[in-house]
């Protein structure tokens, strides 16, 4: 059925409730499904470098599934119950999809990001209680493997290790090097080390344990979005089989290629492409092991969709305006859909990319708390420009003091408050207007950050831009930008500040400050990661104000109980006290600079 307007979704939900439509109950029933359906088709391609002509190897949805399998069948030999974690510290590689099916029909996968530091990566392996964590053997220009091993020394009940090498996906004379140039790390843990190819090829391909039809969790997220530390979310198997469903239902088919380079531990990777890839049979290419953070990977993006006759992009607005600073020199026929997502796509560049690449962006909306997908402008209709579109059938949305909450399969009916801000209107289309946390208050009022970031990346110099409060001794805080410019912008600050001023019709929303960035600090999926911003902020502010007291700051640290704490030190502790004191900010006194 094509998804255009709010009345497909309805005739849709007509047809009977979420309970009485046809569907898997388990990942391991949808892999038996796709393969029946498309065996032979290619499912998963990937790519170790970004150059366009560069290795690729490809599996079939009949080979994912036995290699599945036999990863399911090793995690239940290595002790892994229905109940029991797998850790993935990966980046994107055909092994990384392989060991998610297979830890969520052994037990319960959690993907973790494999740029966070070993103390983050250890909290996370003691508070999920994984047994087995499956991560990169050392390679060159990658330090995973040495971080997580020093991670599991702090995170003793993990009993087995398995590496993933990737020096099979380089060909020679490449190949022939790496044992030459593989970096070393101590290794003080006591799990077991073994290779993760070898393991698997000593199981049957076939799982060697009955299927639980009955519910389940199935997989544990962490976020890491703008907030800074990362919360476990815990998704059931039926709200993983929703965000199938509603793949195979309104976006894709098994005739589509979705070029995907967003990192599988998030949440719009695995759901969105992998899961509705699962439900159609649609082809998955992953681009480099980083994705868009790849070396050359937006240099060669354009010839990547050429490469494999593209139908979908995956994208978040960071990536879709790099990529504009990029000539399209490549056949893009192939491409009908760029679907954003994560962080609110600016006007600009939805006409931006519409004019050079001629395709409009669809954007989307979902949470990692809500399993995901929520809602989208329909592919066969209308896309509302600064809208998300229209919430998918089987979920309710609703207003409560201005925040949208949401009730889906993904939340298991429950309403969940998003923290987002926004309204409908007449059509259903969804509009997010900010994020209750991310507002800035200046003297009570309250500032959307979008404004300013909307009226900023409106000049052609600017390609990212983050807006947030910066203290201020008067009235709490004031908006400040930091800005990234595209290659070879000339803009200056003050010429930046005088434009967003003259697109700003509101006098207390105009930034005080507007400072350009060589590069914006970014999460792993390309999120403004605004806490670095907010900590430069309180650094420049702070510092100015106690020129002369013989005092500065040290570093600001995040903490979970206060957020973002200014640590100060110097010689004159009450000189500065009388300074800070006017600040309505958190701050501790050291009193010697480390």
């Amino acid at each position: 059925m094509a998804f255009a307007t709010r009345d497909d979704r309805i005739r849709i939900e007509a047809e009977g409730t979420w309970d009485e439509q046809p569907r898997p109950a388990t990942i391991r029933a949808a892999l038996d499904e796709v393969v029946a359906a498309h065996g032979d088709r290619p499912a998963l391609s990937f790519q170790l470098l970004a150059d366009p002509a560069s290795r690729c190897v490809t599996l079939t949805w009949t080979d994912l599934r036995q290699r599945a399998g036999q990863a399911a069948n090793l995690f239940r030999a290595l002790g892994v119950g229905p109940e029991d974690s797998v850790a993935l510290v990966m980046p994107n590689a055909v092994e990384t999809v392989v060991a998610h099916l297979g830890a969520v029909m052994a037990g319960v996968v959690v993907p973790i990001n494999p740029l966070q530091s070993s103390a983050q990566i250890a909290a996370i392996l003691r508070d999920t209680g994984a047994k087995v964590v499956v991560t990169l053997k050392a390679f060159p220009k990658s330090d995973i493997a040495a971080r997580v091993a020093k991670a599991l020394e702090h995170a003793p009940q993990v009993r087995t290790v398995l590496e993933v090498d990737l020096r099979p996906y380089l060909a020679p004379p490449r190949s022939w090097i790496v044992p030459l140039i593989r970096p070393r790390h101590r290794v003080r843990h006591r799990a077991r080390i073994m290779a993760f190819s070898t393991a698997i090829a000593q199981q049957p391909v076939m799982p060697a344990f009955p299927d639980d039809r009955g519910d389940r969790i199935a997989a544990i997220f962490h976020t890491g979005g703008t907030t800074g530390t990362p919360k476990l979310v815990r998704h059931w198997m039926s709200g993983m089989i929703y965000n199938g469903w509603v793949g195979r239902r309104l976006l894709f088919t098994a005739q589509d290629t979705i070029l995907c380079p967003l990192p599988l531990f998030h949440v719009f990777a695995s759901y969105p492409v992998m899961m509705c890839a699962l439900s159609t049979g649609a082809h998955v290419v992953l681009p480099t092991p980083a994705g868009y953070r790849g070396e050359g990977v937006f240099d060669a993006l354009w010839q990547l969709i050429e490469r494999y006759r593209a139908t979908y992009l995956f994208a978040v607005p960071t990536a879709l305006s790099v990529l504009m600073q990029r000539k399209v020199d490549a056949d893009l026929s192939s491409l009908r859909v760029v679907f954003s997502g994560s962080a609110p796509l600016p006007m600009e560049l939805f006409n931006r990319f519409r004019k050079v690449a001629g395709v409009e962006v669809i954007e989307g909306y979902g949470l990692t708390e809500a399993t995901c997908l929520v809602a989208a402008n329909p592919p066969d209709g209308e896309k509302k420009v600064g809208s998300v579109g229209l919430a998918m059938p089987y979920t309710d949305v609703r207003f409560e003091a201005g925040e949208i909450h949401v009730a889906n399969p993904g939340t298991r009916g429950e309403w969940l408050a998003t923290g987002d801000l926004g309204r409908m209107d007449d059509d259903g289309y969804i509009f997010i207007t900010g994020r209750a946390k991310d507002l800035i208050i200046r003297g009570g009022h309250n500032i959307d950050p979008a404004e300013i970031e909307e009226a900023l990346m409106a000049h052609p110099d600017v390609a990212m831009v983050g807006a947030i409060g910066q203290p201020d001794d008067h009235a709490g805080e004031v908006p400040c930008a930091y800005v990234e410019l595209v290659s070879g912008g000339q803009a200056t600050e003050a010429e930046l500040r005088d434009f967003a001023h003259s697109r700003i019709g509101e006098r207390v929303a105009r930034p005080r400050v507007v400072e350009i960035l060589p590069e914006m600090p970014k999460t792993a999926v390309g999120k403004v990661f605004k806490p670095d911003l907010r900590r430069r902020a309180i650094v420049r502010v702070l510092g100015a104000a106690l020129e002369g007291t013989g005092a500065q700051v040290l570093r600001v640290d995040e903490t979970p109980d206060r957020g973002l704490v200014a640590r100060v030190g110097g010689a004159d502790r009450d000189a500065a006290q009388k300074v800070l004191d006017r600040f309505a900010l958190d701050w501790t006194w050291d009193a010697a600079p480390r």
